[in-house]
């Protein structure tokens, strides 16, 4: 409510209920007697149309007479529920002596403030966003220091509204003129003054040495007080601004905050008693605070909430109640609308501006310019200047990497003006808008989080990095809290919700952060999308399987991959066989997992080259399980080659260092030693370090296989051992590094320094060897370490 309306006594009706009033019933009269001369002229013929003419009459006259009588209702309800506004409004534009304040409590340290630099300063500011405070902090500190001004204090309010209640503030020469006049100045002189620094000239000739007190209210610009600096000599300037003021030469400031919960529940308290209510210990209730919470700590909101408890003869926790019932359910009552009416600050802002704030509640979490540009379907210029006019009125924080939220005292209000003013259906729409703005931007950067980029790839990491809380929070929280989807969100925002969770997983696959792509597997199934969609729960199910897999459990891996294998179509089920008959490798069962894989095969699409890639490279493992290198190997080439193909270089390497093993148990040397440099060269270009940590492994086992097998005396045997342990070492480094099992490459570096004479270091290898082994639960890996530490017959 502007000023202006609240400078309306109570209970008296605006011109327009004069103006509708009047017209109602001189109409009613006329309409009476024009229908009584109808009759009288057309008589018998049209009479049953004059009848329905006057019975329409009627009815209009008796819904405009509804309005009127509710227009009426809701003018008294207003002023029976409005507190007395703390600074009386003056009349803007014209100077009158200081008011008193009405209702004024704490904020003490402030007023004392102001009441000192006053006495040492020329010119005092006190800053602060639209109704927090700061005039009736300015008056208050006024009226503390009015004996120290005898020869008068001057207020002026510089913020002017019409009619129609839209404000603007005052120019610079109207700031002027206007204390001018009050200071006796000849309207004859002040038409001389050519500009407003000459009319400020004749304002501090026209003070002279008084001792007066000027104060400054609603001062939005520097611009307006410019000229009036530095005041006249034993004049003090005290001005109520907003943040705009913040470094004006001459001019000491301080900044002011909403009060603090304690002075918030003190002013609750005392508009609350000057309404009337009588019962004891409201300050002291604990519901009182979260109410004054509830209204963002707002000063006028908080007195109106006061106010509108005694009228209504409730309790602190009645209010309360009231209020959380209207959030929790998503219903608009009296309650809610009266408060959110009373945000002086928020309807002081540009309607799109007003959108995006209460359009920023549905985020929690700071998001970029081009999100809110998105979320509120304006282009980006316009969403600038709507981010800037609501970092303005500190509606909005910036983080140190540019992106906004919504300042967390002022989240819960804006709650209230979201549902109160935007509804259901827009509101659904704009969280569409912004699901769909993530996915396109998390797609994007998934592709550049993969461990087979090459290097000097534009790396989404860290854009994954900067918004993770908040597409954890889309992807993960359940559907219909603050800040999630909507219960029912329509079937576009759907499909794109899945796919912000298929690039959120992407990510967490590729930073090897299991928990957390767990967790977003879970949230998938728990949700109404894979409730509806078998292929979407078939997918979550994959998801956990890989997951599982990777932690090492290929059990409940199986469990996950079984399900996914019932609920997936064909291309999607052929993924999951492939993946279940890794799992069940990993169990042992080398024919389960060749028959899953051999069905997978059969169910890929030719044009999958890369899902038909992965199948092979599965059976080839298989197949060396079961001691077939042949048959491995045949596998593993054509999986090799479709890796190449499609340009996929962390699976060739990993089918090279596989297919090198096989290549070294069906004896072709040298070719296995080309296979596994080449898979060497791969690793490190491709970031992965678990496959280099195997193709190194793997290449220093077989050298080390080679050095023992050999000829002691060969000259070469010693350059083979020593090129395998650099190998071995360097695969056991990156092992540790990602908390990997050591036992075999500590059982291979026992073998390889025993070649090198060092057989008390190759007993210690050993040891460790059988410790890591039956740690990790590698049966075969023990038994061959503790085989070594016997002692020779």
């Amino acid at each position: 409510m502007s000023p202006g309306q609240q400078a309306r006594p109570p209970g008296r009706p605006a011109l327009w209920q004069w103006v509708l009033t009047a017209a109602i019933a001189i109409g009613s009269v006329v309409g009476g007697i024009a229908s009584n001369m109808l009759a009288d002229m057309i008589g018998p013929h049209v009479g049953a149309v004059a009848w329905i003419l006057a019975g329409a009459g009627v009815v209009v006259a008796g819904v405009l007479a509804g309005f009127e009588v509710r227009s009426r209702r809701a003018l008294e309800h207003r002023a029976v529920v409005d507190p007395a506004p703390a600074v009386p409004v003056q009349e803007a534009g014209v100077p009158t002596d200081l008011p008193d304040t009405t209702g004024f409590v704490g904020r003490r340290a402030v007023v004392d403030w102001l009441a000192d630099a006053v006495r040492t300063e020329h010119a005092v500011a006190l800053l602060g966003r639209r109704a927090v405070g700061t005039s009736a902090c300015v008056v208050q500190a006024a009226n503390v220091v009015r004996p120290q001004f005898p020869d008068g204090q001057l207020y002026l309010d510089l913020r002017k509204t019409d009619r129609g209640g839209a404000a603007r503030s005052l120019r610079p020469r109207e700031v002027v003129d206007a204390l001018c006049r009050k200071v006796g100045i000849e309207e004859a002189d002040l038409r001389q003054a050519a500009d407003p620094a000459a009319a400020a000239t004749l304002l501090r000739k026209g003070l002279g040495d008084r001792k007066i007190l000027l104060v400054l209210d609603n001062v939005e610009s520097p611009d307006q007080v410019s000229p009036l600096l530095p005041p006249a000599r034993r004049c003090r300037l005290l001005l109520a601004a907003g943040p705009a003021l913040s470094g004006l030469e001459g001019v000491r400031t301080r900044q002011l905050g909403e009060p603090s919960a304690d002075d918030a529940v003190e002013l609750f308290a005392a508009a609350a008693r000057d309404a009337g209510y009588v019962r004891r210990g409201l300050p002291g209730e604990p519901s009182v605070r979260d109410i004054v919470g509830l209204a963002g700590r707002q000063p006028h909101a908080v007195r109106v909430l006061g106010s509108w408890l005694a009228t209504q003869g409730w309790s602190a926790p009645d209010l309360l109640h009231a209020l959380r019932h209207g959030l929790r359910h998503g219903r608009v009552d009296t309650t809610l609308t009266l408060l959110a009416s009373r945000d002086r600050a928020y309807t002081a802002l540009a309607p799109g501006t007003r959108r995006l704030v209460r359009l920023l509640a549905l985020v929690p979490q700071p998001v970029s310019r081009n999100a809110v540009a998105a979320l509120t379907r304006a282009n980006r210029g316009h969403a600038d200047r709507m981010l800037d006019e609501a970092a303005t009125g500190a509606f909005v924080t910036v983080t140190p990497d540019g992106r906004y939220r919504l300042r967390p005292l002022l989240v819960p209000y804006a709650r209230i003006h979201l549902l109160c003013d935007e509804p259901p259906r827009r509101r659904v729409a704009a969280q569409a808008r912004l699901v769909r703005y993530l996915a396109r931007q998390a797609e994007r950067y998934a592709d550049a989080v993969l461990p087979d980029q090459p290097p000097g790839t534009e790396s989404g990491g860290d854009w994954f990095g900067r918004h993770e809380t908040l597409l954890r929070t889309l992807v993960c929280e359940p559907w219909g809290r603050p800040g999630a989807l909507p219960p029912h969100p329509p079937r576009r925002m759907r499909r794109w919700w899945l796919r912000l969770a298929v690039a959120l997983c992407t990510w967490y696959a590729a930073a090897g952060r299991l928990d957390d792509w767990a967790a977003v597997c879970r949230a998938v199934l728990q949700s109404p999308v894979a409730r509806r969609s078998a292929a979407v729960a078939g997918w979550a199910h994959n998801e956990l399987g890989a997951v599982y897999r990777w932690q090492g459990d290929p059990h409940r891996a199986a469990i996950e991959l079984t399900a996914a294998v019932q609920l997936r179509h064909r291309r999607g089920a052929a993924q999951s066989r492939t993946n279940l008959g890794l799992a069940l490798l990993d169990q042992g069962d080398a024919d389960g997992a060749l028959d899953q894989l051999q069905r997978a095969r059969q169910q890929r699409s030719p044009s999958d080259r890369a899902g038909q890639a992965l199948t092979e490279l599965g059976l080839g493992v298989a197949f060396l399980a079961r001691d077939e290198p042949g048959r491995a190997g045949h596998h593993l080439i054509r999986a090799a080659n479709q890796f190449e193909a499609v340009g996929d270089r962390r699976g060739y390497a990993a089918a090279l260092t596989d297919l090198a093993l096989a290549q070294w148990w069906l004896g072709e040397r040298l070719d296995a030693a080309q296979a596994w440099s080449a898979a060497l060269e791969c690793h490190p270009a491709v970031n992965d370090p678990h496959g280099h940590a195997a193709a190194l492994l793997n290449a220093g086992a077989i050298l080390t296989a080679g050095a023992m097998a050999a000829d002691p005396a060969d000259p070469g045997n010693r350059r083979r051992a020593a090129q395998a342990l650099e190998f071995l070492q360097h695969s056991l480094r990156l092992r540790k590094a990602d908390n990997l099992p050591v036992g075999r490459t500590l059982l291979h570096l026992g073998d390889v320094t025993r070649i090198l004479d060092g057989p008390g270091e190759a007993r210690r290898h050993w040891e460790a060897a059988a410790q890591a082994c039956e740690k990790a639960g590698d049966a075969d890996g023990t038994s061959a370490a503790r085989s070594r530490l016997e002692p020779a017959p």
